[in-house]
């Protein structure tokens, strides 16, 4: 027994010595790891993100100029802030003007539902953009001039008939739409998108919010956005005849009061119950809370901040326990913060507010119930809106429901659901001629003139749409090891660091025949989802068909990287993470290839100047991104993945559509707005640029690849006069590296003799 553990320690020990004797490249540190490097990397990735969300919080005071001399230069001061917030959100289109509201009745449902001693329900919907109408309740109080007019808003899991009494599913004291009524207010209730979870076109179980929210986010709105244009208009209203006009809501309804108020200055007061915290977790919530770029320069502070001087209150009162998301749908949870959380988040509202900190006033109930909308919040609320306000007394049971008058809540929440899904396809629609106007200073007169306009969107690009962090390339620190032998090439692995906890991981291609003092081209061949470097080399992968050994093996130096989509829900969850920061995985992708493509350089053997991309599937969207804004690589090849890209993304008729699948992370904000990828691909332009397509790709149709590339062609040929620099090969085949076409590309354009 002792003697079979002493061999099998000495087997040990000699295996790690040779391990660790094997050949370096030359100017390199060996590489020691044995874990597995894929995931160290997502590893190393997620806690950069986590710093940065961290640190968000500090960098945020650059973006503001608040100016304290009185209380109307400081609103007009925070102007440049809401318009980035109203941007972010997808607040961007003009709604429409309207005299009243609209009642809404049937032959056997009249719009009359409930009325009380003091005051009258009716079911109503008013229009906020294009064919997007609110729907809700209108409680008018019945005895005089109201003190004040609100807008009161339910959580999504709630109707607006539960917190205004008509039906059952709200405790009475909880009910503050009823109770604001009873005090005399006039109240508008609109109806949330719920969040029913079911398959969705019989694939992914995504809820209705997801849902929305989905091709919404691609095309620069939101279905926040949505909801607080319903919001909006209902205060356009009611502010003609009344300037006391208030927000409040709960939970979700909560969020929306909040960045409604922040928007609004014609809002005087707002009212945030289940709703406030640093929002440092927001990565954890539900998806379609995700808002792009929001933590550069707004946390629950900043937005309190922008209400001031005008008044706001916070009850810190228990918001819904959720968990959505799984079987396609994005994992999400929403919990009550810690109470300390919420009242430090508070606290630094009122020192951001300056002169102005005592209009932000922080409540929670008496009672420690789970109860919301309390006494002392909806009489400050109310206070705050008018002197002559006086909170009526809670109610003890529910108000007396009239007789066959519930509104169809179903057909409403359809209607609602509808109304915002046609107007993302109209969008999707015009998208392509936003497109167009927004890239109409691209100047193609002259090669010089064409580069100077290109680097201008290609800034815009990284720094706006892909996200750019501004840290500067460590030392490479370039550890390696030969990980393959073959008679016409060696293979290293090979680590760089990039940021702190960030680094580029890949495998190496070296050719034997390579002389003393010969630059050869290199190819970076990039996997697809869920892949690894090894899978190009000897993986044996019908799709990707070895094609990094094989143009190994033509002599080309070639470089597979490893890029972080792997494993799932966890490199995901780095884009619910990156999101927020106005990142996104790219940005991490981008600075990674950098510096891959800076050390290649060094490299004795290598041409700096003859350095190409090809990249498969997720590699393909790799090419259209990385190459559109690193200009080091001098070609580049989209492998499986060219197609419409925004129509793919957004629509929610074709069953190409990511809308029905389970990649959550495919989503990327404004694209319908700015770069689909002919666009992409002109800021790639002049350099080289492929597409290789097998007919039976499931990415898209055909005709969808030929629309959009149908666009590059002509900015290459007709516009730059660039003959045979942009190519697509159509081939018979899946979703596949075809490696004809596209190597013969290759040792054109990388002027390198085939063999």
């Amino acid at each position: 027994m002792w003697r079979n553990c002493a061999f099998l320690l000495a087997l040990i020990f000699i295996t790690a010595a040779h391990a660790q004797d094997k050949p370096l490249l030359p100017g390199t540190q060996p590489l020691t790891w044995h874990d597995d490097i894929a995931s160290r990397k997502v590893a190393g990735i997620d806690r950069f993100l986590l710093r940065e969300i961290e640190k968000s919080k500090d960098g945020r005071a650059r973006f503001w100029k608040r100016d304290f001399s009185s209380a109307e230069n400081y609103t007009k001061s925070l102007e440049p802030n809401r318009q980035r917030l109203a941007h972010i959100l997808g607040v961007r289109d003009p709604r429409v003007k309207f005299d009243s509201p609209e009642l809404v009745a049937a032959l056997n449902r009249p719009a009359l539902l409930l009325e009380t001693e003091r005051y009258s329900v009716y079911a109503i919907r008013w229009p906020a953009v294009r064919d997007v109408w609110g729907e809700g309740l209108l409680l008018t109080p019945k005895n005089g001039k109201p003190v004040a007019s609100v807008v009161a808003i339910p959580d999504a899991r709630q109707s607006p008939e539960q917190i205004a009494g008509v039906i059952a599913g709200t405790s009475p004291r909880s009910q503050f739409a009823r109770r604001l009524a009873e005090s005399g207010c006039r109240v508008i209730v609109p109806v949330l998108i719920d969040r029913k979870v079911e398959a969705r076109n019989g694939r992914a179980k995504l809820s209705s919010r997801e849902f929305l929210y989905r091709p919404s986010f691609e095309l620069g709105r939101h279905l926040i956005g949505y909801e607080i244009q319903k919001v909006l208009a209902a205060v356009d209203w009611l502010s003609k005849d009344d300037p006391n006009v208030g927000v409040i809501g709960y939970s979700e309804g909560g969020m929306l009061a909040l960045y409604s108020a922040a928007l609004d200055p014609r809002i005087k007061s707002a009212c945030v119950s289940g709703y406030f915290s640093d929002r440092r977790s927001m990565w954890q919530e539900p998806i379609d809370r995700n808002v792009f770029g929001l933590l550069e320069q707004f946390g629950d502070a900043e937005l309190a901040s922008m209400i001031a001087p005008r008044a706001i209150t916070i009850e810190v009162s228990r918001g819904p326990q959720i968990t959505v998301g799984g079987d396609g749908g994005a994992p999400g949870e929403l919990w009550m913060p810690e109470v300390d959380t919420i009242r430090k988040e508070a606290e630094r509202a009122r020192t951001l507010a300056g002169d102005f900190a005592t209009s932000i006033q922080i409540v929670a109930r008496a009672d420690g119930s789970g109860d919301y909308g309390g006494d002392e919040a909806l009489s400050t609320f109310a206070k705050s809106l008018s002197a002559d306000a006086k909170l009526a007394p809670p109610p003890d049971k529910a108000a007396e429901l009239l007789a066959n008058e519930i509104p169809d809540v179903p057909g409403r929440m359809a209607r609602q659901m509808r109304q915002i899904e046609q107007d993302t396809q109209r969008l999707l629609e015009e998208s392509a001629g936003v497109r167009a106007d927004f890239m109409k200073n691209l100047n193609t007169k002259s090669p010089e003139e064409y580069a100077r306009t290109s680097a201008e969107y290609r800034k815009i690009f990284y720094e706006q749409v892909i996200g750019k962090f501004d840290y500067p390339l460590l030392d490479p620190k370039p550890r390696t090891r030969l990980a393959y032998e073959t008679e016409k090439w060696r293979g290293y692995e090979v680590v760089l660091d990039v940021f702190e906890d960030v680094f580029a991981y890949g495998i190496l291609l070296v050719p034997n025949d390579l002389k003393e003092g010969e630059k050869r081209p290199v190819v970076v061949c990039q996997h697809g989802l869920e892949g690894r470097p090894q899978d190009l080399v000897t993986g044996k992968k019908d799709a990707y068909r070895d094609f990094a050994a094989k143009l190994a093996e033509r002599g080309f130096i070639t470089f597979a990287p490893q890029n972080p989509y792997i494993f799932t829900d966890r490199f995901r969850t780095l884009q619910r993470k990156a999101n927020p920061l106005g990142k996104s995985l790219f940005s991490i992708i981008t600075p990674q290839h950098q510096q891959i493509i800076n050390w290649l350089k060094t490299l004795p053997n290598v041409d700096g100047n003859r350095i190409g991309f090809y990249g498969l599937s997720y590699g393909g969207k790799t090419a259209m991104r990385v190459p559109a804004i690193l200009t080091d690589y001098c070609l580049s090849i989209c492998s499986a993945d060219f197609n419409e890209w925004v129509w793919k993304n957004a629509s929610t008729s074709s069953p190409y559509s990511y809308v029905w699948s389970g990649e959550y992370e495919i989503f990327e904000f404004d694209l319908g707005s700015t770069f689909n990828y002919a666009e992409m691909a002109a800021l790639i332009a002049p350099r080289p640029f492929m597409v290789e397509r097998g007919h039976f790709d499931g990415v898209a149709p055909d005709e969808k690849v030929a629309h959009e590339f149908a666009k590059v062609r002509f900015l290459y040929e007709a516009k730059l006069g660039l003959k045979d620099m942009c190519q697509i090969e159509w081939f018979v085949g899946p979703h596949t590296i075809n490696g004809k076409g596209t190597f013969e590309f290759l040792h054109n354009h990388l002027n390198w003799p085939a063999r």
